[in-house]
């Protein structure tokens, strides 16, 4: 008789030519050989900080890229007329709209539960790196590696604000979508939105102070080339009529008044947090559907963002090898992170301790999206999405049983 460890190795031999003709899954069968488990635990990596020098993510593949571009390129040889589909002719996707004012609500609701929940929870912000941490006290783990940091990188850390947990990403506003791309000399003549606004304006929702071009009559491809066949400016498209000649002031008196309105307003902390979070879970998934028809483009070495199909002309490119671009952007497709970055921070397990997070114990410690850590502290419960990035089922050691830890 064989040893038991043979007729093992032979079973199991058996079981993978098997399932190997009939596509099945190994461990359902061997499940039922002894002294054998299987166990599948689904791990989630904390989000890599690009380099300098290093380009972001393509969103399409390189190759498919270039067999886009000579279909393209074919297509303009031969002279023919091309019908585009909405929103390339210009026209307005119409199952799209009301997403679009959704976006818009969730984004005002978004920012109202944040400004509450900032009076009562903590913001702290990096003077000399940037980063972010919510809470009282401030962490104590020593990433800070930038130039003017200090020698022991650790981060100096000073009372942040809304814009610290929510960064304001803008982007031109294009009177036509269709039209010519903004040029440099143009920069200081063309307001800038931010991104997400802009995206909602030109999936259809209708701003006085943002005027936008909707056409009735859809635009043509020939040979590459839109036809636009409506007039530039109908009669009934009067420019400056709906323009307040000092809207940015009033814009800047309204938000003043908004944030009046809500220090006043009676707060339910842990009510606001819920409300919140789903408000951001709902703008992510809205614009993203946007993005799906509503072309935007990032630079691929900065975090310039451009809603429409093709980015801007403007030099303005500090990033990595700016020089032989001229300082142009180099544009490519965005993700929703670029319209949307979540700002992650360290995530807090025990928000009512006093002890603050050590540089010795970071390997135990999770990360969050700043908007999720803090309605988290203000007792929402966190996205299954992120249940993974939190490590809650990692136990962390004191500081004498670190050195134990096999």
């Amino acid at each position: 008789m064989l040893p038991r460890q043979t007729r093992i190795i032979m079973e199991l031999g058996e079981v993978i030519l098997r399932n190997s003709s009939t596509n099945s899954v190994l461990g359902n069968q061997l499940k039922h050989l002894r002294g054998f488990h299987i166990v599948r635990q689904a791990c989630t990596e904390f989000p890599r900080k690009l380099k300098k020098t290093e380009r972001k993510p393509w969103v399409t593949n390189v190759n498919e890229l270039k067999r886009l571009g000579r279909e393209d390129r074919k297509e303009r040889q031969m002279v023919r007329e091309r019908i585009l589909q909405p929103p390339e002719n210009g026209l307005l996707v119409k199952e799209l709209i009301p997403v679009a004012h959704q976006v818009n609500a969730d984004r005002i609701e978004l920012f109202t539960c944040v400004s509450r929940v900032a009076q009562t929870i903590a913001i702290y912000s990096c003077s000399v790196c940037g980063e972010v941490h919510i809470g009282h006290p401030p962490h104590k783990i020593r990433t800070c590696n930038v130039m003017g940091s200090a020698a022991n990188k650790e981060h100096c850390w000073t009372r942040g604000d809304v814009e610290h947990v929510l960064p304001l990403v803008e982007s031109f506003h294009i009177y036509d979508r269709l039209g010519r791309a903004v040029s440099h000399n143009e920069r200081l003549q063309v307001d800038r939105i931010p991104a997400i606004l802009e995206l909602c304006v030109q999936a259809g929702i209708d701003l006085p102070e943002y005027p936008t071009r909707r056409r009735a009559f859809p635009a043509y491809s020939i040979s590459g080339r839109v036809i636009d066949f409506e007039k530039r400016f109908p009669k009934e498209d009067a420019p400056g009529t709906d323009i307040y000649a000092c809207g940015f002031w009033q814009k800047s008196n309204k938000i003043s008044e908004d944030n009046k309105f809500v220090d006043t307003q009676p707060c339910d902390l842990q009510g606001t947090a819920v409300r919140g979070i789903e408000a951001w879970e709902r703008m992510r998934s809205g614009a993203s559907r946007l993005m799906q028809k509503y072309a935007v483009q990032t630079c691929g070495y900065c975090s310039e963002v451009q809603v429409g199909p093709k980015g801007h002309r403007v030099r303005n490119c500090q990033a990595y090898k700016h020089q032989m671009r001229d300082g142009q952007h180099d544009w490519q497709e965005a993700t929703i992170d670029d319209v949307v970055p979540p700002v992650y921070v360290w995530h807090v397990r025990d928000h009512q301790s006093e002890k603050p997070l050590v540089n010795d114990l970071k390997k135990y410690y999770g990360m969050l999206p700043a908007v999720v850590e803090l309605f988290a502290q203000a007792g929402a419960s966190v996205p299954k999405c992120y249940v993974g990035m939190m490590r809650e089922d990692v136990m962390v050691p004191e500081l004498d049983e670190e050195k134990l830890v096999v």
